[in-house]
């Protein structure tokens, strides 16, 4: 095996590991947000200013998890 087939192999682990990182924190992320929407909707608000007032609470959890994520 030549040292360029060592590099290109190394170069498709490091993609493919990386691949499966970004997956699963993309995972862990859409479970967390499902988990903020399904503890929303089980509290079965009365009438619609309570809901929006609940949407309006996991917007903004949302909005400051972006900037903490841009300032990082």
């Amino acid at each position: 095996m030549t040292e360029t087939d060592r590099q290109a192999a190394f170069l498709r682990e490091m993609q493919t590991r990386f691949d499966r990182k970004v997956k699963e924190n993309e995972i862990a992320l859409l479970e967390y947000w499902k988990e903020q929407l399904d503890t929303a909707t089980a509290k079965k608000p009365e009438g619609v200013a309570a809901l929006q007032t609940q949407v309006r609470k996991i917007a903004e959890m949302m909005a400051n998890r972006i900037r903490t994520l841009k300032r990082g």
